[in-house]
């Protein structure tokens, strides 16, 4: 969905892994080339393996080249904990809003 100033939204849902990750690259990038910040809600991602993760370096590396945004927003427990685990976590540049009990 895209707004009037060229700012899209997307959300993800269930699995971010090998088995899903063609379906995946193809919802990150067929926003790029019509919006100017693209918003992508990762509230409702269950699973992120090694190649999930790829294809969030890949998305935000593509967007700043096309001189594009993309933000990750809503990290699920599941992104929150690979993203920590790879060291990740400001990596992206996104707000990332850790649950109370998962703080250290």
């Amino acid at each position: 969905m895209q707004d009037e100033s060229g700012s899209c939204n997307l959300r993800l849902e269930g699995e971010m892994t090998i088995f899903t990750a063609a379906d995946i690259r193809e919802r990150l990038f067929a926003p790029l080339p019509r919006c100017q910040q693209i918003d992508v809600d990762l509230s409702q991602v269950s699973e992120l393996d090694s190649a999930g993760l790829q294809l969030m370096v890949l998305a935000k590396r593509e967007a700043t080249i096309l001189g594009k945004e993309i933000r990750f927003v809503g990290h699920s427990p599941a992104v929150l904990d690979v993203l920590e685990l790879c060291g990740l976590t400001g990596y992206f540049g996104d707000p990332v809003v850790m649950a109370r009990g998962d703080q250290k």
